[in-house]
């Protein structure tokens, strides 16, 4: 999507925004799919639980990838706002050691090993 010609001419716009005009459009898809996730639990409170769960599935899918862009897009901007940049650093600081110590578990470990036995096993196969 992001070959297509309108789209880059939109994404050049968004690198060009201020840091808090970048806040604000990185902010703006939670606040356009509170209105869906609403949907989505009146449907459930309806009855309609497959409906609501795949309203609620698709527009976390949607809106995480759309937010993933959006970030991509602002986040020299953002990084700008020494808050948003030191809130960032914390945050990734966190989320690494988080993964160091998940990879480091034992049955993240485990799992790895079986998948490189299945890996092995496919490509035999």
């Amino acid at each position: 999507m992001g070959r297509l010609a309108g789209l880059r001419w939109l994404e050049r716009l968004i690198q060009t925004l201020p840091p808090y005009a970048a806040l604000a459009l990185f902010l703006l898809p939670t606040l356009l799919l509170l209105p869906v996730k609403l949907l989505a639990l009146w449907l459930i409170g309806q009855g309609k639980v497959i409906s609501g769960t795949l309203v609620i599935l698709m527009a976390k899918l949607v809106g995480t990838a759309i937010v993933a862009r959006l970030f991509s897009l602002t986040q020299p901007a953002l990084m700008q706002l020494a808050w948003f940049a030191q809130a960032f650093g914390r945050w990734t600081n966190w989320k690494n050691a988080l993964l160091a110590q998940v990879r480091a578990s034992m049955p993240w470990r485990l799992g790895r090993v079986l998948k490189h036995r299945l890996k092995q096993r496919w490509n035999r196969f």
